[in-house]
């Protein structure tokens, strides 16, 4: 029986020697052996003999792919592929062996390599190009330490391998999120190195070389950077289908494991918006973890095809940089759901996270296992986190609707449709009287949600919204917030929706607490800082409130709503030419409408004033009834404003949930006819 060596293969099309010599150069240099074939004339049976004993006894056995290797329908470099696959195949799971390298910008799913190459995730080395974390990575599989083996490829499909990962390499620095990478949930990264490519292994697209000193210092911990403990952040998935069409398959795939994770009360889970923040970016892990605030990042890559998912994902310490955990699963699209429990269990447990209760019962709550409603509802969620819009939602409900058509358990289906309805009541109905009705749809959904899963935070959250804004029924309304808030007090959405809603109904600090702890899971979110910024202004801290909203301009200078809160704020503050440049920047939004209709007369330009309210009307018309309210009250006159505000009573305006704590409704509390409807509303103790 011939022995293995330590000796590192080399494999490389004729025109790529330059490329691959710049590899061998790099490994050598760092005491690697390599066995680097720079014959001429390639070919004969010595030349043939030999090579098959290398290959036959290598330890690692690199394939440089290119645009080379794809455009060669023959060539020796293809017979020295067929022998590496061909031992590949006598050996177990976990050992790594095949490192497929690409030296250009040859896709992954190049189908003129073979299959056990795309098993793997490739390191692109441009140019052959080699940075130290790679020859690090090299080194340590070629002579791996007895506590650094790599973890083994779970297919959970059949039997289930019970390998424990435990904590692995270091992550390089030049191994980063670049543009064009797809978002995806995950397949779980074999091999404990960061760097040790086992089968399965995933590692994030488009490597390329350091143009900076690591981002963790090896074996030490980044200097003044201390998350809170059981900080977690999930990075999109990467989608590795090929088709960029399942974007939203493999971005759904990682919102739904981030919420599984969340569920998990004692973790911090970073929300979605900040982790989605830098899909696409050249960014490394460590700058990740600092501007999230987390001890850890989980990130990985998703394969689907007709019928099976690949899921591959990987849990890095983003305090010292070392790997903690990472696993690869094959499973059916209907095991989907139960396989976020197990990947959501497996990370509790690598961050000695001490469970309590039933945690895949919560994970798993609300969720279905039939394939094709999951695959409507992850479309769902794609169209209605798309850019707010009447068609974005109701291409949402749709897609929710069908979810339920074919699994009318799904709970979570009927808790979005309800959120969905509530948004086109609320923000994109021009006619008063399909308020009602649209409200009192997503009522029913909402119902039907909690029925089905009693202890679903999110159809309490659906529940309260359209008891709240469409029953204005504030009492059972904040009461199903503050039962959201409880069932999942890690859900940025909930958090910072009842966190302006508690503002609203005179519970201050409860509510500013709740808004600035979605700020603290979601910084990168613009819409977490608007919140805090509108829970501000009902609170009347005007600066605190501008300081937010300029936040939310920072991260997202298109967010309109923000100008006009900030404008609000400004307002409020007397300072009213910042009042009017903030509300001029939106003129087709009705909050900026508003704040110039104010501002205009406060500044004596009367005829301004008047065109602004002549607009929101055209925005709105009397949807907007306790709007016009606010601005009579401001103009001072108070029988127009009262009369409008009895007009939004008649309409059930949602924007009466303002009223109790509306600074702009101050001049007329003294009112019996204002006080009149105050107790009509029945504002919550």
């Amino acid at each position: 029986m011939t022995e293995p060596s330590h000796a590192v293969f080399l494999s490389y099309a004729s025109q790529d020697a330059e490329a691959a010599q710049r590899i061998c150069e790099a490994l050598r240099a760092a005491g690697i052996e390599v066995w680097f074939d720079q014959s001429a004339l390639r070919g004969g049976d010595v030349w043939d003999q030999t090579i098959r004993k290398q290959i036959k006894t290598c330890v690692l056995f690199i394939p440089v792919i290119s645009r080379h290797t794809h455009e060669r329908e023959e060539g020796y470099f293809r017979l020295e592929w067929k022998l590496a696959v061909d031992r590949s195949h006598l050996m177990t799971a976990d050992k790594a062996f095949l490192l497929p390298v690409v030296i250009d910008d040859t896709r992954e799913d190049d189908e003129r390599v073979p299959d056990k190459f795309r098993d793997v995730q490739w390191t692109r080395l441009p140019r052959g190009e080699t940075p130290s974390g790679f020859v690090e990575r090299v080194r340590r599989l070629v002579s791996p330490e007895p506590s650094q083996v790599p973890t083994m490829t779970v297919r959970l499909a059949g039997t289930v391998s019970t390998a424990t990962p435990q904590m692995k390499g270091r992550v390089p620095a030049f191994w980063r999120l670049k543009g064009g990478v797809p978002a995806v949930a995950a397949v779980v990264v074999l091999g404990a190195l960061a760097y040790l490519a086992v089968d399965k292994l995933w590692i994030l697209k488009h490597l390329a070389p350091p143009a900076a000193p690591p981002t963790f210092p090896p074996g030490a911990a980044s200097v003044g950077f201390a998350p809170p403990l059981h900080s977690i952040a999930v990075l999109p998935f990467v989608n590795m289908s090929g088709d960029p069409k399942q974007e939203y398959f493999s971005d759904g795939l990682t919102e739904e494991l981030l919420n599984s994770l969340a569920r998990i009360n004692e973790l911090q889970v970073a929300g979605r918006t900040s982790s989605f923040y830098f899909k696409g970016k050249d960014v490394d892990l460590g700058t990740v973890a600092h501007k999230l605030n987390v001890a850890a990042v989980l990130e990985g890559s998703v394969r689907r095809s007709a019928h099976t998912v690949r899921i591959t994902a990987q849990l890095i310490n983003a305090v010292t940089g070392f790997h903690l955990w990472s696993q690869t699963y094959d499973r059916d699209l209907g095991d989907v759901l139960k396989l976020q429990s197990e990947i959501a269990d497996a990370v509790a447990g690598a961050l000695k996270v001490t469970l309590l209760g039933d945690t895949v019962a919560k994970i798993e709550l609300g969720g279905t296992h039939n394939p094709d409603a999951f695959d409507a509802y992850l479309r769902a969620e794609k169209a209605y986190r798309a850019v707010r819009s009447a068609r974005s939602d109701q291409d949402a409900i749709a897609a929710y609707t069908k979810a339920i058509h074919l699994d009318p358990g799904y709970a979570l289906a009927f808790a979005g449709r309800s959120l969905a309805l509530g948004e086109i009541a609320g923000e994109f109905t021009n006619e008063p009287a399909d308020v009602r009705p649209t409200f009192q749809k997503a009522e029913a959904d909402a119902q039907r949600a909690i029925e089905l899963a009693p202890e679903l935070a999110e159809g309490h959250l659906a529940l309260a919204g359209a008891l709240f804004f469409g029953s204005l029924d504030f009492t059972r309304g904040i009461e199903q917030y503050e039962r959201a808030v409880a069932l999942a007090p890690g859900n940025t959405q909930i958090l910072r929706i009842y966190g302006r809603t508690a503002v609203q109904m005179g519970r201050t600090e409860a509510g500013i607490a709740a808004s600035r702890q979605a700020v603290v899971l979601d910084p990168l979110s613009a819409r977490s800082h608007d919140e805090l910024g509108q829970a501000l202004f009902y609170a009347r801290r005007h600066e605190e409130g501008l300081a937010a909203l300029k936040d939310a301009i920072t991260l997202e200078p298109g967010y309109e709503r923000a100008y006009g809160f900030a404008g609000l704020h400004y307002y409020a503050l007397g300072n009213l030419q910042s009042a009017r440049a903030s509300g001029e920047v939106c003129p087709e939004n009705y909050r900026c409408q508003l704040c110039l209709a104010l501002t205009y007369k406060k500044l004596n330009r009367h005829t301004d004033a008047e065109a602004a309210v002549t607009k929101l009307t055209t925005l709105g018309g009397d949807t907007l009834a306790y709007q016009y309210a606010e601005i009579y009250t401001q103009w001072g006159d108070t029988a127009r404003a009262l009369q409008w505000l009895e007009t939004a009573m008649r309409l059930r305006d949602p924007g009466l949930a303002s009223l109790e704590t509306d600074p702009l409704m101050d001049p007329v509390r003294r009112e019996p006819r204002f006080q009149a409807i105050e107790r009509e509303l029945k504002f919550p103790e």
